[in-house]
């Protein structure tokens, strides 16, 4: 089984969110969205899409996205079977959260590394 095949995401938090953003809009031109962040279409070599997105996001420092973390960050994984790398996970004695989420956006699940970082775990929709 394959575990981790790529990043889907990294999130971590600002004091200043919306003024963060507007810099990183200004200065590096990444189209920050309403949502606070921008999705990065993946291209080929060419510059053509292929299939794939890697979400960047800048939280307030009071969200609790990254609950139950205390870390200012939190990085999105892609998987290939989610449920299965779970199961592994699990065997393992990793510090599996319970909740899962399976929405139009794919399957997400969350783990606690051994220093108490959040991380999450995304099998996108079939065909990204």
């Amino acid at each position: 089984m394959k575990r981790v095949t790529g990043i889907g995401g990294i999130f971590f938090k600002a004091k200043d969110a919306p003024s963060l953003r507007a810099w990183y809009k200004r200065h590096l031109g990444i189209d920050v969205q309403a949502w606070g962040g921008a999705a990065f279409d993946w291209t080929d070599a060419e510059g053509k899409p292929v299939a794939g997105t890697t979400a960047w996001m800048i939280d307030p420092q009071e969200s609790d996205h990254f609950a139950p973390s205390p870390a200012p960050f939190m990085v999105n994984y892609r998987v290939e079977d989610l449920h299965a790398l779970v199961k592994a996970l699990i065997e393992e004695g990793c510090h599996v959260l319970e909740n899962t989420d399976d929405s139009e956006y794919g399957k997400f699940a969350w783990v606690i590394d051994p220093e108490g970082n959040k991380i999450e775990l995304w099998q996108p929709p079939q065909g990204q």
